[in-house]
């Protein structure tokens, strides 16, 4: 997974620069679609590698998260 997301990003990167540097009719549309290849495939591959293992429970505000959250912080305060 990583090995695809890095593709994806030099892929992207280098449309980017490439469409910056040559100056030809096409070059806008480079940078388009390496912004696009950013937003529409690197980003949403990134964000699930990253979070596909994660609990989304323990990033939430319930009432248990604060109340260790303000044990932490009356041990803290000692």
């Amino acid at each position: 997974m990583k090995g695809i997301i890095l593709f994806f990003l030099v892929l992207s990167l280098g449309s980017i620069i490439t469409g910056y540097l040559m100056d030809f009719e096409n070059s806008e549309q480079l940078i388009g679609f390496g912004v696009l290849g950013l937003f529409f495939i690197v980003f949403p591959l990134f964000s699930y590698y990253r979070w596909k293992d994660k609990d989304i429970k323990n990033y939430m505000l319930t009432k248990e998260n604060l109340d260790k959250m303000r044990e932490r912080e009356g041990d803290k305060r000692r």
